[in-house]
């Protein structure tokens, strides 16, 4: 069999399709994918135009704000991942802010509190054990949660707005309503920071390493659809999607790594390490961040379990229709309670990242988050009717996001009128949804 076997339709009613459609045809770009892409750019450029033109100094297409929009935007971002799983299955799970505030707490009392009188101060396993009993923490919480929902049969609405409001609560009385600081020097480069980032070589290796995958993932692909008969994309396409996948990294590369260590930093990791060059003539990279990092893995693994095993299977076949997967012998109780399970550990995992950033825990960390979380997941193309969503568009949901909230803080824009963005953004998000799927019937 040759790649030539089965090439693309090529029948009449293809052929009269515009240039715009049989780009889209043959390069098989999800258009919702391209229109959040579209919309986000237009946001950047909007609010770079707009400080540009009020405040005579454009603040947010720089190095140094992409690189601070990308680590704000993780810790949703790796939220909103669970949350598309959650979404698909036809459940909600409103507490996720709230229990990313109380796993933050019992980490803070962990590293702070308890850990050091048993093993001592500074141990090198702190932040280890720290991370690890956070994500089980919101394992745990969120299993407990989808054993209301599935096997009481409460409703996932009604359990996680109590969950929103019972974790708030616990972290509170845990704490006594302190702020918990400093954590741990190593559990905080977590958080990113000039010394919690992988420099410019590092990055240029992660670069490198993407765009390998890249290219090996076209490659596995075009190899799939000839062992199997399918249609193949035309090669111009496949090199298009190659050129544009890799230039996409190396731009991400060079913008990240255009952002450098302010000199006062540089001066105090001078004299750290008795280096005597000028510190004015030290130009060191941020680089990717780590927590960054920690969301792509998290992004590429829960898009594997979604496409590739068969839980992502049974997810979709539960959101599609719970009662004919019940009745094709999937147990739809046990994966609530799984999905939810995984929900929680994404929450622990995002709340690593998110007092790690803060070099402490408050009783305050996570709220609205869920606000977010669901908008992400919902604006990156997840039907709340179920059954439909992508890992890569809650990504690019949760940045979109980020990048709104981030955008209105730096023209100045009150909180109230913030909120009120936001929610319409969402309110909006959800109409296109309908609007799509009465099309796409």
């Amino acid at each position: 069999m040759t790649e030539t076997s089965k090439p693309a339709d090529p029948s009449p009613q293809n052929a009269d399709l515009g240039l715009a459609a049989r780009f889209l045809r043959d390069t098989e770009i999800d258009t919702r994918v391209l229109g959040m892409a579209g919309a986000m750019l237009l946001i950047w450029i909007g609010f770079h135009l707009y400080g540009l033109i009020f405040k005579d100094f454009g603040a947010f297409l720089t190095p140094r704000n992409l690189w601070n929009l990308s680590v704000q935007t993780s810790s949703i971002g790796i939220m909103a991942t669970g949350m598309v799983l959650v979404i698909i299955a036809r459940n909600i799970d409103l507490s996720v802010g709230s229990m990313l505030g109380f796993c933050a707490i019992i980490m803070g009392m962990v590293q702070v509190y308890w850990l050091p009188p048993l093993i001592g101060l500074g141990h090198p396993m702190i932040w280890i054990i720290t991370a690890l009993v956070g994500m089980a923490v919101g394992a745990l919480i969120g299993a407990f949660h989808g054993w209301l929902i599935a096997y009481l049969s409460i409703p996932s609405f009604i359990v996680t707005l109590g969950g929103l409001l019972v974790w708030r609560g616990a972290a509170f009385l845990v704490a006594r309503g302190e702020t918990i600081s400093p954590v741990d020097p190593t559990f905080a480069l977590i958080g990113g920071g000039p010394y919690g980032a992988v420099g410019a070589v590092g990055s240029w290796i992660v670069g490198l390493i993407a765009c390998v995958f890249i290219l090996w993932g076209l490659f596995n692909s075009r190899k799939q659809r000839i062992t199997f008969d399918f249609p193949l994309r035309p090669m111009w396409a496949e090199i298009f999607l190659a050129v544009m996948g890799c230039g996409l990294v190396v731009i991400a590369v060079l913008v990240v790594n255009a952002y450098q260590w302010p000199i006062g930093i540089v001066r105090a990791y001078a004299t750290k390490n008795a280096i005597t060059t000028d510190p004015a003539e030290l130009h060191i990279s941020y680089g990717f961040a780590i927590p960054v990092l920690i969301m792509v893995a998290v992004a590429i693994v829960m898009n594997i379990l979604m496409t590739r095993t068969r839980f992502g299977r049974y997810v979709f076949a539960i959101g599609g229709n719970p009662e004919a997967a019940a009745l094709s012998g999937i147990n739809t109780k046990w994966m609530t309670v799984k999905i939810f399970a995984l929900m929680g550990f994404l929450v622990g995992l995002s709340s690593v990242v998110a007092s790690a950033r803060l070099n402490s825990a408050t009783n305050a960390l996570g709220e609205l988050d869920e606000l977010y979380v669901i908008a992400a997941a919902v604006i990156g193309g997840t039907s709340l009717a179920g059954g439909v969503g992508t890992i890569f568009g809650a990504i690019l949901g949760a940045l979109v996001m980020q990048s709104l909230q981030t955008g209105m803080v730096l023209i100045g824009f009150d909180a109230a009128l913030q909120k009120i963005v936001v929610g319409g953004v969402l309110v909006l998000a959800v109409y296109l949804d309908i609007l799509y799927r009465r099309k796409t019937k």
